[in-house]
């Protein structure tokens, strides 16, 4: 079992987050609750910790402290997964300086937690070699997804969407895009755009305006640059070659 701290100054919340969720269920042992970042601290050093599910907004010591105080360790450090009742990504450049690479919103439903404490598991499971058969690497599997939703959404997709949906840091997930495929999250949505708009084209009946908005651009001279941009000719030029070679 790895060892789980919660940490949130609300005492209701707290008590909730320890005893309503079956932890044990996927791998996880209650190893205690501290109400702000400092009391955290003392029970971290106190003790093994694995990790520290920890809100953002607290008396004391801030979960943003805490989490800069774990990353500051020597040896042994916990991962970090804030629990924040602000919905939004104001923390996320702060936080990733810090190796805070989860998070959670209030209120956590038992899907969000299941998904998220699932990630870390076979990431603490990988780290600590608990499961020898395990071959597949964590950040794999989250590229999977990561173009999966590109494929799904590339009309509207967008980074503060995907990275919600898969309850990642924003910045993390962004370097992690980066760093595998060498490119961005916004070079992986033009790609598929452009290949999809290519396909509509090809399609003489489609006016190329509403090829524009079907591959999700509302002004179709944006589409027409960046479709020039990226294949070297217009969409008319485009289409026009291809009823040639027909």
């Amino acid at each position: 079992m790895y060892q789980l701290l919660v940490v949130d100054d609300e005492v209701s919340s707290r008590n909730i987050l320890a005893t309503c969720f079956p932890w044990g269920e996927l791998g996880f042992e209650l190893c205690g609750q501290a109400g702000n970042g400092k009391e955290a601290l003392e029970a971290i050093l106190s003790g093994i910790v694995h990790v520290v599910f920890t809100d953002i907004s607290m008396p004391v010591m801030d979960g943003i402290d805490l989490a800069k105080a774990i990353s500051d360790m020597k040896g042994h450090k916990p991962l970090v997964v804030f629990l924040s009742a602000h919905d939004d990504f104001k923390y996320a450049q702060e936080a990733i300086k810090y190796g805070v690479r989860y998070y959670a919103l209030k209120p956590s439903s038992f899907g969000e937690l299941k998904e998220i404490f699932g990630r870390i598991r076979e990431e603490l499971d990988e780290k600590y070699q608990v499961n020898t058969s395990f071959t597949g690497d964590h950040s794999d599997k989250t590229m999977k997804k990561v173009l999966e939703y590109c494929t799904k959404n590339y009309r509207d997709g967008s980074l503060a969407d995907l990275s919600q949906s898969m309850y990642l840091n924003p910045s993390y997930l962004s370097q992690l895009i980066k760093q595998k495929t060498n490119k961005t999250f916004s070079d992986h949505i033009l790609e598929i755009r452009m290949k999809q708009a290519a396909v509509f084209l090809k399609d003489p009946s489609i006016k190329i305006y509403h090829v524009s908005s079907m591959v999700g651009y509302v002004n179709s001279n944006n589409f027409t640059r960046a479709f020039r941009a990226y294949f070297g000719i217009t969409p008319t030029e485009y289409r026009n070659r291809m009823g040639n070679q027909q």
